[in-house]
């Protein structure tokens, strides 16, 4: 397959191109950074790639959670794009959830089968979902949402993957950790490259859309929401019998 993709949803910007069984990839400072970079690097690893937009089989590009301001930039991009490519015909765009790409480079990277993905999404929250490794995909077992960092679970013989544990330490999923075993952590984050491993399976499943239905995945509806206003809300959910 010729596919393109690349996340801008943490600091850290990631960009890949396949084309057949050969991979280009970059990876660099993402953050303010990533809208003045990443058309530029994805257009010269095109040109590695002796590929054009126009030849492209799909855009895939992480949707989120993560940072408003870089989902924006990747959705943008993205709809940019395959809008124009092919004299406005256009090609398919893949919007992936960046926690399942987390899961899917724990497993690449250290063979992990049961995730708990944990990203820091600031402001004193993660974003977390669960995912199970079964006959040969990714299974969803709680859909991605936000969640305190001690709140978060994490069952007996689950590995927590992502960033958020390097941000608040013992804090995370303190309340289930079992005293005699500890959980293996591992600090990985959404990639382009496992965009591209997951993509085909999800192209094959009919998950792709048109450019202008690929939107961001945004978790929390209020970005400007205090610190204050959300221990407020926690403590208010925590009083509901």
């Amino acid at each position: 397959m010729k596919l393109l993709a690349f996340d801008t949803s943490t600091d850290t910007l990631s960009i890949a191109v396949q084309h057949g069984t050969a991979l280009w990839e970059h990876s660099g400072p993402g953050g303010a950074q990533a809208s003045a970079t990443l058309i530029p690097t994805l257009r010269a690893l095109l040109a590695q790639a002796g590929l054009s937009f126009d030849t492209l089989d799909a855009i895939a590009f992480g949707r989120g959670p993560g940072s408003f301001t870089g989902l924006r930039t990747a959705c943008a991009v993205a709809q940019g794009l395959a809008l124009g490519a092919r004299q406005g015909q256009g090609v398919p765009v893949l919007p992936m959830d960046t926690l399942l790409a987390v899961a899917e480079e724990a497993r690449h990277q250290h063979g992990c089968t049961q995730v708990v993905a944990a990203l820091d999404a600031r402001m004193d929250e993660v974003y977390v979902a669960p995912y199970r490794w079964s006959a040969g995909h990714w299974e969803c077992t709680l859909p991605a949402h936000l969640s305190a960092p001690e709140a978060v679970p994490l069952p007996p013989g689950w590995a927590l993957a992502g960033n958020a544990a390097a941000v608040y330490g013992a804090r995370l999923a303190a309340h289930s950790r079992h005293e005699s075993v500890a959980a293996p952590v591992f600090a990985v984050l959404p990639t382009a490259t496992a965009l591209l491993r997951l993509a085909p399976a999800l192209l094959a499943a009919g998950q792709a859309v048109p450019a202008r239905a690929a939107l961001p995945l945004y978790l929390r509806d209020k970005v400007a929401q205090t610190t204050a206003e959300r221990a407020a809300a926690r403590h208010a959910a925590a009083a509901t019998p």
